[in-house]
């Protein structure tokens, strides 16, 4: 395996994006998950595989797209979900939950007929962003990757406070002078990225749960948020690497590998706490 990977460059963008993904998405997914918004990502990724049908398509029908990678098509739809979230759970103040079925609806249907005008259906190339696929991952994926992780990682790391107590008390945060719509704004739209960059490697309709599932198990665990913060960053690392390796030998997509192997760690975890108890 270490062999094939020092001499394979797709294996080199593969495993050094999951790596990287292993650590950005639990990290946002923490945030996620003490918010009570998990199901975000999942709303956000359906908006994601939009964008990446949309860019398909573009890239069948008019040469002028032909050679646009459809990841940056996934990112500006993702993004735009987000902030189409933002709006709605503005629209309906007393129930901000309605925005994610909305746009997870909206997603999903505008999805499907983009899938329906392409010329040969649910290709392979489709089938590779839904369920992740490590011989997909190209430099430029993992170029992106890189780029959105810098971005995360010193925001998460300036605006850790600002987070951390809008993730608590919101209307704390807005009594204590954050701004806290702008720190909410900026966050949302990195989910956003961070989903669309994973898609590569995880899938779209699979990227959620590597967002929540490490969280999950580490809070059962953790004793404080940092530390629930770090276990989740463990825990998403061990799902990713030996779900890419799980799927290099058998064959599989690496979304499915990863998922489960995230899943598995949680069912340890909570039988370990309850023998423990």
């Amino acid at each position: 395996m270490i062999e094939a990977i020092f001499t394979y460059k797709f294996l080199q963008n593969a495993f050094l994006s999951g790596a990287i993904i292993g650590i950005i998405a639990p990290l946002l997914g923490a945030f996620i998950v003490v918010r009570r918004l998990s199901l975000i990502a999942d709303a956000l990724s359906h908006v994601t595989l939009s964008g990446i049908a949309a860019g398909l398509l573009l890239g069948q029908k008019a040469s002028l797209f032909a050679g646009v990678n459809p990841l940056y098509f996934g990112m500006a739809f993702s993004v735009g979900g987000s902030l189409l979230i933002e709006r709605l759970r503005n629209v309906y103040r007393h129930y901000q939950e309605l925005a994610i079925p909305i746009m997870m609806s909206g997603g999903i249907g505008i999805g499907v007929i983009f899938i329906s005008l392409s010329d040969k259906g649910l290709n392979t190339d489709l089938f590779g962003y839904l369920f992740g696929s490590i011989s997909a991952v190209s430099r430029t994926d993992l170029y992106a990757v890189i780029t959105i992780s810098a971005i995360v990682l010193i925001t998460v790391y300036f605006l850790y406070k600002e987070l951390f107590i809008l993730s608590f008390d919101e209307e704390f945060a807005k009594a204590s002078g954050i701004p806290a719509k702008a720190v909410h704004l900026a966050f949302i739209i990195l989910t956003a990225l961070v989903i669309a960059v994973s898609m590569r490697i995880v899938g779209v309709l699979l990227v959620s749960a590597l967002m929540t599932l490490p969280v999950a198990a580490s809070i059962r665990l953790a004793k404080g948020f940092k530390q629930t913060i770090w276990l989740s960053v463990l825990f998403g690392e061990i799902s990713v690497i030996t779900g890419l390796i799980s799927a290099f030998y058998l064959d599989l997509a690496p979304g499915g590998t990863i998922v489960v192997t995230s899943i598995l760690i949680l069912l340890g975890v909570i039988i370990w706490k309850k023998e423990k108890n």
